[in-house]
């Protein structure tokens, strides 16, 4: 792997440590897009309206893809939100890109903004159950438990925008929300879509966030099997995979772990490294583990050189002074293949409150000035923050 590449990574990891920001409910994917739900609340109207004319904006100019911009005429059939905008209102018009006379008659969503002359968005079109989906969106509760209750029934729906939606739900929803939904969703049902090779790795990564939750020590097998596969496209989503494996495995699944992606020295990078996200994800959001057994697996790295500095912000950040000695030595040995290492052991030294640890960088920085000099460049602020990872171009 690229070095600068690899110390960007790195880098982001230690940002996020630093900002302890709050992860979401599935902290092994992303939101990708707003959800209907966030689109409505930032929207000064929305409405459902049927369109009842199309025409080219200009006949003579097609749009990219071969298709038309048209002026599209649509009359109101309900106001989900801005009634008072739209007392006297009963047609809009909005530019969009088309086929002419196509849909024409066909319900959809629109979305206005603009405090005085409202500006349309282009038309979403629906269909009598993302209709319904619509309407049901208006009278959620608030208890946030209860809505994703709600948005569980249509994950894999099979209206694409409807699954994509509680998807983007679940995303942003707390850890600790998601897990009040325990014993409400059959883990059988989360088994069948993580086997499923046509539900997207992001999806995936999700369920087994849910499977965690909601499954059982039986499931065990079937999550080791998925760990020992050597099909990449059957183990995708590895870090959520092996978090999962945790979580209903508890202390005990460590070991597993450890023979499987840490202390294998032919173990990939990128299996090692899910591994650490995994345990990452278990020391900020759980307390299924010890911080102390995650702490010892973080040290396993440790004896793969040209790892241990993806596991050295951790262990600052969990106070783990006893490792002192075998990073210094770390240091000591650092050689062109794993030179990178010598910046996380100066983070983590100076993040160390013990007399001994400014011993020890005093020791270091005579052999290397510019690694002290780097970490010290890297993070101005200095202080406690954890180490980071920094190497030469």
């Amino acid at each position: 792997m690229n070095r600068t590449l690899r110390a960007l990574m790195l880098l982001a990891v230690c940002l996020l440590l630093v900002a302890r920001s709050s992860l979401p409910a599935c902290p092994f994917c992303s939101a990708m897009t707003e959800t209907l739900r966030e689109q409505m609340d930032n929207m000064d109207a929305v409405v459902i309206a049927r369109l009842t004319a199309s025409d080219p904006v200009d006949p003579d100019a097609a749009a990219p893809g071969g298709k038309t911009a048209l002026t599209g005429k649509f009359t109101l059939v309900k106001i989900l939100k801005g009634e008072p905008l739209l007392q006297d209102v009963r047609t809009v018009e909005t530019i969009f890109v088309g086929e002419p006379k196509q849909n024409i008659g066909t319900e959809c969503m629109l979305l206005g903004v603009g405090p005085t002359k409202l500006m349309w968005s282009a038309p979403t079109y629906l269909n009598q159950r993302t209709r319904d989906y619509l309407l049901k969106l208006t009278s959620l509760p608030a208890d946030e438990s209860a809505r994703l209750a709600f948005f569980e029934t249509y994950l894999e729906d099979a209206e694409d925008m409807l699954a994509r939606d509680a998807y983007e739900e679940f995303a942003r929803a707390p850890y600790a929300v998601v897990m009040t939904l325990k014993g409400k969703i059959q883990p059988e049902k989360l088994v069948g879509w993580i086997n499923n090779a046509d539900v997207p790795v992001s999806r995936k990564r999700l369920y087994l966030t849910l499977l965690g939750v909601c499954g059982s020590k039986a499931d065990l097998p079937f999550l080791e099997e998925l760990m020992r596969s050597n099909d990449r496209s059957i183990r995708s989503g590895l870090d959520a995979l092996i978090a999962c494996y945790l979580t209903l495995a508890g202390p005990d699944g460590m070991a597993k772990i450890e023979e499987l992606f840490l202390r294998d020295p032919k173990a990939e990078y990128a299996d090692t490294y899910a591994a650490i996200m995994a345990m990452r994800f278990h020391g900020s959001e759980s307390d299924v583990i010890p911080h102390s057994r995650l702490r010892d697996g973080m040290r396993v790295v440790l004896d793969r050189p040209q790892l241990a500095d993806l596991v050295i912000p951790d262990l600052a950040r969990w106070e783990d002074w006893e490792s002192m000695p075998r990073l210094v030595k770390l240091f000591k040995e650092a050689n062109e293949t794993n030179s990178w290492v010598r910046v996380p052991v100066v983070k983590y030294l100076q993040a160390c409150p013990l007399p001994e640890a400014k011993t020890r960088l005093a020791e270091l920085e005579k052999i290397d000035p510019e690694a002290v000099k780097r970490a010290s460049t890297l993070f101005p602020f200095g202080g406690g923050g954890p180490p980071t990872r920094a190497q030469k171009n």
